[in-house]
């Protein structure tokens, strides 16, 4: 079939469901809606689509564009659910259910015919950005395919929603008053469902040392007390928070600024936003690496063993991995293979796997020109620990997504098991760069040079399943994002066990080994990294504009051409 995106930005959820209607044979267009009908007018015309879906819309489609042609909502709540804050509504009140409803565009917001659904469980200590990419983006795709199947038959004729129930539905926008934290009043739970509900926009407007911030993240920490309100300590970054009953370590933080301002406002690390208004004296804890059953803390990066597998846990808030963040990892790495094992496993966790480089941190550096040069150094000292580690095998593990040095990382291990509904983004074009972290030497060696080339230069994201065809993954997991962790465990140690493993590791020995003969590494590196000095410091490069725009979150003017390029005709 022919079907047409309709979205206001192309976010993780309008790449998953290209992929997977693409993976399903179908020919998709994308068109982004920007605030231009006229535009979205065009686009409909010249794309001539048999259907229309509009997987994330935060404005109304033109009446004419839904009165000529049947166009789908994806509304990120359950039937009679209705609203722009509907995920914040949950998350906030402690639902412990939730589901995504595909219904036909009216001129009432959200009442439109229910072509189907789909039901979710909302796991507890889960962030709304999280279940966005997880669950509800799982739900989202049954729901979107099912509903394609029953427009394509021609027959099916979709439920009314009744007014009753849609009056009783309706809930307003999450204003920052609902969200605002009494930490003289509310219990743990209640600070981490408001913080939750807000992770990752619009965060917490709260007031702290004398500032007004948006708090982002919210963890739980049981041994930590103080005052409620009171800082605790600071952790990699992050900081800890009293509450009345416990703490909370929060990870990111983001200034307000007075409407109108010039003045940027973008998350960094909560310690690295608050510089030198951190009171003197403040502890700055170690992040454990192992935790005791039951502990509840947060630490970015654990390690876990169980017979002939470790596991080395992490996760960054948005992917993102500043050069500090890339060293304690890979010191973290140095430490697992150092232990008796005969695979290690990296990842392992719900959500985003990496995407390469911090740049919030870098755009925030007294001279982000060698703030890059630093992360990206330190990024490629971490991929190349993987690749240059023969003694044992490596897995890596994808709950979530990765991008551009981030999907390089998990390349380089011997296998790549993708949890089914991650999105890969191969590619370092859309940021103005020539790209590192190897993947001159990884990515054909999996997928050829011309597939490679390809890859970069088509700036589009590929499916879990799609990189299983391509060579770029071994597996596909057909579990949850709560299931993961277990099946993860459960092939790693069959991998461990398996009775031809030694030799499987001689001969990726002697295949690094040989390749190292043929190109070292080290002349790879040379050479990614002789561009990515001129996409840096060279003033004419474009990358400096780009990385800014993006960490601003600046609105495009127009559908980015990479995507433009995508036709339902094609």
């Amino acid at each position: 079939m022919q079907i047409l995106l309709i979205a206001s930005a192309f976010n993780s959820l309008t790449q998953r469901v290209l992929t997977e209607l693409q993976d399903r044979g179908h020919s998709v267009g994308v068109t982004l809606a920007l605030g231009d009908d006229e535009a979205l007018r065009d686009a409909v015309a010249r794309h001539a689509p048999q259907l229309i879906v509009a997987p994330m819309l935060t404005s109304a489609i033109p009446e004419d564009v839904w009165t000529e042609h049947t166009c789908l909502i994806v509304h990120p709540g359950p039937p009679g659910d209705r609203g722009p804050s509907s995920l914040d509504w949950a998350l906030q009140g402690g639902a412990r259910s939730w589901g995504v409803t595909v219904l036909q565009a009216v001129a009432e917001m959200d009442a439109g015919d229910v072509w189907a659904w789909s039901p979710l469980a909302v796991p507890p200590l889960v962030g709304k950005s999280d279940l966005y990419r997880g669950e509800v983006a799982d739900a989202a795709v049954d729901a979107v395919l099912l509903a394609v199947e029953r427009f394509a038959s021609g027959t099916y004729r979709p439920q009314r929603q009744e007014p009753a129930a849609l009056a009783a539905g309706w809930r307003p926008f999450m204003k920052q008053a609902q969200r605002r934290i009494d930490w003289a009043t509310q219990s743990t739970d209640s600070v981490l469902r408001t913080l939750r509900a807000a992770d990752s926009q619009p965060g917490v407007l709260d007031d702290l040392l004398g500032a007004a911030w948006y708090l982002h993240g919210g963890h739980p920490e049981d041994e930590l007390r103080g005052q409620p309100g009171e800082l605790l300590a600071t952790r990699a970054g992050a900081i800890c928070r009293a509450t009345i009953d416990g703490a909370v370590w929060i990870a990111q933080l983001r200034p307000w600024r007075e409407p109108g301002s010039a003045l940027p406002s973008y998350k960094l690390p909560a310690a690295q936003a608050l510089g030198e208004r951190l009171p003197p004296g403040l502890p700055e804890l170690p992040a454990p690496l192992q935790l005791p059953a039951g502990r509840q803390t947060w630490t970015d990066i654990r390690y876990s063993e169980s017979g002939e597998v470790g596991v080395l846990n992490f996760s960054f808030p948005g992917g993102a991995m500043s050069a500090a963040q890339c060293r304690r990892l890979l010191e973290a790495y140095r430490f697992a293979c150092t232990r008796p094992t005969k695979v290690l496993v990296l990842g392992g966790m719900r959500d985003f796997f990496s995407n390469g480089i911090h740049l919030n941190v870098i755009e925030a550096a007294d001279d982000p020109s060698e703030e890059s040069w630093a992360n990206i150094h330190a990024m490629n000292d971490l991929v190349e620990a993987v690749l240059s580690t023969t003694d044992r095998l490596t897995v890596s593990a994808l709950g979530g997504n990765a991008a551009a040095g981030g999907v390089m990382l998990a390349l380089a291990a011997d296998e790549v098991w993708c949890r089914d509904g991650v999105i890969l983004n191969p590619h370092y074009k859309l940021m103005g760069l020539h790209g590192s972290e190897y993947w001159s030497y990884i990515l054909p060696k999996r997928v050829g040079e011309h597939e490679a080339k390809r890859l970069m230069q088509s700036a589009l994201p590929v499916s879990a399943k799609r990189a299983v065809e391509l060579g770029m993954a071994e597996r596909v997991l057909q579990v949850s994002p709560g299931e993961l962790g277990d099946e993860v465990a459960r092939l790693a140690a069959q991998l461990g066990a398996a009775p031809k493993l030694q030799a499987r590791i001689a001969r990726k020995q002697a295949a690094r080994k040989r390749d190292e003969s043929i190109k070292p590494l080290q002349q790879y590196r040379d050479e990614e990294l002789a561009h990515m000095r001129r996409n840096f410091f060279d003033a004419s490069e474009p990358h400096a504009g780009l990385r800014s725009a993006f960490v601003r979150k600046e609105k495009a003017l127009a559908t980015p051409e990479h995507v433009a390029q995508l036709s339902p005709r094609h």
